[in-house]
């Protein structure tokens, strides 16, 4: 049984650049809180197959965990896989599904997020994690709204 839970977000830009901003992994410094480091596992542009080992600060500590990129349609589908085993969770498997659809010169984002593989009081404790899991990927999407509308204002002032 896997946990499942939704975000979206309208953001004022237009499809193309919400989708490349989604995979620029340079660029997430500029707007992922607590982010540390991104340390890519191959080279060249992301495609699928893609991995890269995303580490960021939480509860003072720092958290590790490996990322691939599954499936890539351009420019309105994104699915990222989260490891859970190869990383600080130890367990699990998180799946991240971004849809984007074009809204004239703004984009609607929907993050489709699932958890998988928990099993024993993991399980229980995904249930009860799903709550803050999703407000996590919230914080995430709002960050990145307000990073990527503040750089529209920039360039078109």
């Amino acid at each position: 049984m896997s946990i499942r839970f939704d975000v979206t977000r309208n953001i004022q830009v237009p499809q193309q650049k919400a989708y490349t901003s989604l995979l620029d992994l340079d660029a997430a410094e500029h707007w992922m809180k607590g982010l540390v480091r991104m340390e890519r596992l191959d080279e060249g542009p992301l495609k699928e197959g893609s991995e890269w080992k995303e580490t960021r600060k939480m509860f003072g500590k720092e958290a590790s965990e490996h990322f691939e990129v599954v499936e890539l349609s351009e420019p309105d589908k994104i699915v990222l896989r989260c490891d859970g085993t190869k990383g600080t969770t130890g367990k699990g498997e998180f799946v991240f599904t971004y849809l984007i659809h074009s809204s004239g010169d703004s984009s609607d984002i929907r993050l489709k997020g699932e958890i998988n593989e928990l099993t024993g009081l993991s399980k229980l404790f995904g249930k009860l994690m799903a709550g803050s899991f999703k407000n996590a990927c919230a914080k995430d999407m709002d960050a990145l709204k307000a990073y990527l509308e503040g750089e529209e204002k920039r360039h078109s002032g």
